[in-house]
């Protein structure tokens, strides 16, 4: 066993944290500014608009991302992790994130990702995080001192292989829901704008409504079993479906509290603060003060809906106001108009549309079974409880 710290003495890891970038060097274009919500599902998924000018190149340095470096999440939302692929060369790393870069003779890429989700790494972390008055994080000293388990390059090979090939399906999943979503996206637009469309309110073809939150300090409310989302829940997703929340309420708790049981199909959007993240809901469930949510009155609406509302966020965003964050009104929303085709046009997008996110739905099932046999293997393959060749069979059961 070593440190982080004795392997970057030795020359043998190189981590360092982002660049800190002053108000006067953002510009329009340069290197993009990559932050902690820009890590997911064990990718680098760039969102923001922030760029670096192309002057500070060499402020930056080496804080450039590069192909096969391992992202750790170190301020906020800390343990979200990525290994890089196909870096552009114009993206930097912000201060909320720490990069790593291996020497492979000693330590692989892919194996130091996975370890970073691993038992050993998780439980050090879990003593590391300082508080601030705005977040907690962990700091490069500590980084230094955490304690790491290098087993032999092959072991260290076959055990990234055999978890590489559940994330590999799994992002071969998410690239497929995204070609599935877009390709219904294109035919809404086209539609929209050749198509017979008349302006309609969304009250004219939907029911809508918001949430509340039962009292948090009554435990009789909570631990129950109604699905109970918050923002959070759909932000955290990989597409718009959403099948389980992170929190659930009793019976008595949804009674207490001015948020419907809003049944399955209905069409949420988080209207506060991070205003227009959308998920279908796949069970019933209640909602927080968040959201703005939609019960279509026709099945075949609901897509057309979801896709025309999916291609407004700027406007809702910019019809949006508030002094401590922004928020899109139910009152504001409901006087908003949007463009509903005729009923033959609208029966021709649904018959298009509904086996399209079927389809993306079962992948996402089915991603969501492969994540957790992947969760379930990690720590047992680092620890030793498991044998590499035993997992082997059980993943190539499921692939």
């Amino acid at each position: 066993m070593t440190t982080l710290g004795e392997l970057r003495t030795r020359g043998l890891l190189d981590f360092n944290d982002g660049y800190r970038t002053k108000k006067d060097q953002l510009a329009a274009s340069g290197f993009r500014i990559i932050r902690a919500g820009d890590i997911n599902n064990g990718e680098v998924s760039p969102t923001g608009p922030d760029h670096v000018a192309e002057a500070y190149a060499s402020a930056i340095g080496q804080k450039v991302l590069h192909d096969n470096d391992v992202v750790l999440t170190t301020k906020g939302t800390i343990g979200r992790t990525a290994l890089v692929r196909d870096a552009t060369g114009h993206e930097i790393y912000s201060p909320q994130l720490c990069f790593f870069r291996p020497d492979s003779s000693v330590l692989l890429a892919k194996y130091l990702y996975f370890w970073l989700s691993g038992p050993e790494f998780t439980y050090q972390s879990s003593f590391m995080k300082n508080s601030t008055d705005m977040a907690p994080y962990i700091s490069l000293s500590q980084l230094s001192d955490t304690r790491i388990t290098l087993p032999p390059l092959p072991e260290q090979q076959a055990i990234a292989e055999v978890l590489g090939a559940l994330d590999d399906k799994i992002a071969a999943n998410r690239k497929l829901v995204t070609t599935s979503l877009n390709l219904v996206q294109a035919l809404h637009d086209q539609l929209s704008t050749t198509g017979d469309v008349t302006r309609t309110l969304y009250t004219d073809v939907a029911e809508v409504g918001g949430g509340a939150t039962p009292k948090t300090r009554v435990p009789e409310y909570w631990d129950g079993d109604i699905h109970w989302a918050s923002p959070t829940d759909i932000t955290a997703l990989g597409a718009p479906y959403l099948h389980d929340t992170s929190r659930h309420i009793t019976q008595a708790g949804l009674d207490s509290c001015s948020s419907p049981l809003y049944p399955a199909g209905s069409i949420l959007m988080t209207s506060r603060a991070t205003i227009g993240a959308f998920a279908v809901a796949q069970e019933p469930a209640a909602v927080n003060q968040g959201f703005i949510v939609l019960i279509p009155k026709r099945e075949e609406l609901r897509w057309w809906v979801l896709h025309e509302m999916m291609g407004r966020v700027k406007e809702f965003q910019n019809r949006a106001n508030g002094a401590t964050f922004l928020e899109l009104s139910k009152r504001t929303f409901k006087t908003m108009e949007f463009d509903l085709p005729s009923d033959a046009q609208l029966l021709k997008f649904d018959e298009f549309a509904r086996p399209l996110h079927e389809h993306a739905i079962a992948l996402g099932q089915e991603s969501q079974t492969l994540a957790q046999l992947r969760d379930t293997l990690l720590p047992a393959l680092m620890d030793g409880r498991i044998r590499v060749k035993d997992a082997q069979e059980t993943v190539e059961e499921v692939l």
